[in-house]
C-alpha cells in the first residue's frame, strides 16, 4: 500500500494536470521526491510508471530535442550552377562542373541509317562523276602539251598517271560486277529448269576473272608488255630469294 505522502505526490503529478495548470511544477515535484525514502519511491515508481516517474522526477520532457540546428535544404537557382562541394570531404582534382553533351561522330560507310551497299545502285547514282573525270583529264592533257619542263610538268604527270590507274580499276571493278551478275543470272536460270545451282568458290571466281583480263589483253593487243612486266616482276621477286654470292 502507497502510503499517503506517495499518493498526493502520484496525484498531484500526473503530466495532464501539470499541463491544465493545476497541481505542482517540475521544480516541486523535485523537491517533494528528494525528501521520501527509497521505499516511497520505488512505490511511486509502480504506481504511475515508469516513464511518468522520471519524468517526475527529472521534470524533462518525453520528447527529445536534437542537439543540431536544423539542416536546410539547398535550393538550387539555376541547373547549371557549379556544384557546392562540402568542405568536410576533399574535392578531386578533375570534376565535371558544367555538363557538356558530348559530340558523337558518324561514319557513314559503317552505320545501319545509311543503308546496304549495292554497287549497281550507286554506280547509276554516280553514274555523272565518270563525265567529270574524262573532262578533267582533258584537261590536265592539255595543260601538260603546254609544259615543256619543270617541276609542274612533274605534278601534272603525276596526277595524270594516277587519273588513268583510277580509270583501269574502275573498269577492272565493272568487268568484275558484270561476271558477278552474269553468274547470278546463270544460276536462276538453272532453279528455274529444275537444277540445282552450283556456287563457285573464291578461287574459281578468280580464275574467272584472269581468263576474263586475258581475253581484253588479247584483244587489245597489250598481251605481250604485261606478260614481260610480270616475267620481271617474278624475276625480282625470285633473287631476293636467292643467297648472296661471296666474294
Amino acid at each position: 500500500m502507497l502510503s499517503a505522502n506517495s499518493r498526493e505526490w502520484a496525484a498531484s503529478g500526473s503530466p495532464r494536470e501539470s499541463r491544465d495548470g493545476g497541481g505542482l511544477g517540475p521544480g516541486d515535484l523535485q523537491k517533494g521526491t528528494s525528501h521520501m525514502s527509497f521505499e516511497e519511491l520505488l512505490e511511486l515508481q509502480s504506481q504511475v510508471g515508469t516513464k511518468t516517474y522520471k519524468q517526475l522526477v527529472t521534470g524533462n520532457s518525453t520528447k527529445k530535442q536534437s542537439s543540431r540546428p536544423p539542416v536546410q535544404k539547398a535550393c538550387v537557382a539555376d541547373k547549371h550552377r557549379p556544384l557546392e562541394m562540402s568542405a568536410k570531404v576533399r574535392v578531386p582534382f578533375l570534376r565535371q562542373v558544367v555538363p557538356i553533351s558530348k559530340k558523337v561522330a558518324r561514319d557513314p560507310r559503317f552505320d545501319d541509317l545509311s543503308g546496304e551497299y549495292n554497287p549497281e545502285v550507286f554506280d547509276k547514282t554516280y553514274q555523272f562523276l565518270n563525265d567529270i573525270r574524262a573532262r578533267e583529264k582533258d584537261l590536265v592533257k592539255k595543260q601538260l602539251k603546254k609544259r615543256r619542263s619543270g617541276e609542274e610538268r612533274e605534278k601534272l604527270q603525276q596526277l595524270l598517271q594516277q587519273m588513268e590507274q583510277q580509270e583501269m580499276a574502275q573498269q577492272e571493278r565493272k568487268r568484275q560486277q558484270e561476271l558477278h551478275l552474269a553468274l547470278k543470272q546463270e544460276r536462276r536460270a538453272q532453279a528455274q529448269q529444275g537444277h540445282r545451282p552450283y556456287f563457285l568458290k573464291k578461287s574459281e571466281q578468280r580464275q574467272l576473272v584472269l581468263a576474263e583480263k586475258f581475253k581484253e589483253l588479247k584483244r587489245s593487243k597489250k598481251l605481250e608488255s604485261f606478260l614481260s612486266r610480270k616475267r620481271r616482276r617474278n624475276a625480282g621477286k625470285d633473287r631476293r630469294h636467292l643467297p648472296l654470292s661471296k666474294e
